[in-house]
């Protein structure tokens, strides 16, 4: 690690602390050379490969701008596409894989996105799972109805 002050090519690592729930380290150093001090971040990167094959950097932006869009117009906060956001990062992570496929990604997401809204989950699923006809929807739909339902009783006919 350079220093940032003198740019000698090395440093000593004074202090180590766990940040942001574990998934970062915080370290303070010192230069050798000049004895100034600095902290550093550290992270596990993370690559999602994509369906080309190119791969780039997981980025919790791109996530949260794909299930804002999914959820506009529905009563749900920024602090709740937040929280989405983090659980899907933590349950990408917890795969221990430092590459992982972007359908990876897009399950991760659907989940959490049905328990938060199921309307803005139809929306997400209906772009990501590539919906063509009218049975798709009728199909997603009829899935998360047999899931609210209680095991052993018959859905209710409801008449217009």
């Amino acid at each position: 690690m350079h220093c940032p002050f003198c740019r000698f090519p090395d440093s000593r690592v004074v202090d180590s602390r766990t940040a942001d729930d574990g998934s970062q380290i915080r370290r303070r150093r010192q230069c050798p050379d000049c004895g100034r001090r600095f902290t550093t971040i550290e992270t596990a990167s993370l690559t999602v490969v994509k369906r080309s094959g190119v791969t780039e950097p997981f980025s919790r932006t791109k996530i949260l701008v794909g299930v804002r869009k999914a959820c506009q117009g529905r009563p749900v906060s920024e602090d709740q596409l937040a929280l989405l956001v983090q659980r899907v990062e933590e349950r990408i992570r917890r795969q221990g894989n430092a590459g992982v496929d972007a359908h990876a990604v897009g399950m991760a997401i659907l989940g959490p996105l049905r328990e938060l809204d199921e309307v803005a989950y139809l929306r997400f699923a209906s772009v990501y799972q590539s919906f063509e006809a009218l049975e798709d929807f009728e199909s997603a739909i009829a899935l998360l109805r047999a899931a609210r339902e209680p095991v052993g009783t018959e859905p209710v006919a409801r008449t217009p």
